[in-house]
């Protein structure tokens, strides 16, 4: 898609807040109720995970952590200790997830602060959410969260795969395949979150016949990167914290408000130009993090007015003014198209 160089306004302006999931908006890991339904030993199993890297190495081979805990979740299966799971089941696992204090309602206030001024409603500013996550997307999409989101990316489970030669059987009966999780269908590990940036960016999850590789320019991308905030825990997400502060956008961290360590973790990320703020992984209304949350929203959505009223006289003119009255603060854009401009 290539930018008609005449037409910049958009007839539509979007904010994203897109959000990491385990350890940001739940205090845990998602897993945790498939061992307690199976009755695995959690700890043990993430032991095993952590020491596996290692045991494949010494044998010349090479894997990801990702790829790791989720080849070893499908051990489990296979030899039957965690006989029958399946994408349903993992999505009613999912209903058993419990959330940070203000979840899910913080979701559809930060929804209200776009919603609460006519003058972002005549612009038709609107705010989406996205998880983007390490975790499992079945379990995500099970949880009361997932009615609150507007799209979920995250690692994915093949049930059972299709035979050798299925193509040559064209009455082949779906039916007769087991729905217990036996091959990995999509992996997504800190890097391959940045790719995802670029797919809410580019519109491409909303249409896909937009390649996420395809050359688009700033004004047609559907979410600028500087309309965008990310939420997540930690250094691990250091990767898209970089693109999207690059892009002009914001990068917020938060963090247990019992763990010290992980209030200084996050003290030295901010210390090292990582992020733009952090605040505990609480979300109620009177919470540090909910506004920070709300007032940036409201700063994008002002920045967006600003930008819309530069464009409109630098195309349609400006009526004549007094000079004095043409040198006040807020005349000119952020210039956030030109800093996207620089990345893929």
């Amino acid at each position: 898609m290539k930018g008609n160089t005449d037409t910049t306004l958009r007839e539509k302006h979007v904010i994203a807040c897109i959000w990491d999931f385990d350890k940001t908006l739940i205090d845990g890991y998602m897993q945790t109720p498939i061992f307690e339904e199976y009755g695995i030993d959690e700890d043990l199993f993430w032991r095993e995970v952590n020491m596996l890297p290692k045991i494949y190495a010494e044998r010349g081979i090479r894997v990801s952590p990702e790829t790791v805990y989720l080849n070893h979740m499908l051990s489990f299966v296979r030899s039957g200790t965690m006989a029958g799971l399946s994408n349903a089941k993992l999505r009613e696992l999912g209903a058993k997830l419990k959330f940070c204090p203000g979840l899910p309602n913080f979701f559809d206030e930060l929804r209200a602060v776009v919603k609460s001024d006519d003058r972002y409603r005549r612009l038709d500013i609107s705010l989406e959410h996205y998880i983007v996550s390490t975790g499992l997307t079945e379990m995500i999409r099970g949880s009361e969260i997932a009615e609150h989101v507007d799209g979920i990316f995250g690692c994915e489970f093949i049930e059972e795969p299709m035979p050798p030669y299925y193509s040559r059987q064209p009455e082949f009966d779906l039916s007769t395949l087991s729905s217990q999780i036996n091959q990995i269908g999509m992996i997504v590990d800190n890097t391959i979150k940045t790719r995802f940036i670029f797919e809410i960016n580019k519109g491409t999850n909303k249409n896909p016949a937009i390649d996420v590789n395809a050359h688009i320019s700033p004004e047609d991308r559907r979410v600028p990167i500087c309309n965008m905030i990310y939420a997540a825990d930690g250094p691990s997400d250091v990767p898209v914290f970089s693109v999207v502060r690059k892009g002009g956008g914001k990068a917020f961290a938060v963090y247990d408000p019992a763990r010290d360590a992980e209030l200084e973790q996050n003290d030295t990320l901010l210390a090292n130009g990582r992020i733009d703020a952090y605040g505990p992984r609480v979300y109620t209304p009177e919470s540090q993090t909910s506004k920070w949350m709300k007032m940036h929203v409201r700063k994008i959505c002002e920045r967006i007015i600003r930008e819309t009223e530069a464009l409109v006289e630098n195309k349609l003119g400006r009526a004549p003014k007094h000079l004095r009255e043409e040198t006040g603060p807020h005349t000119e854009p952020c210039g956030c198209e030109s800093r996207e401009l620089d990345l893929k």
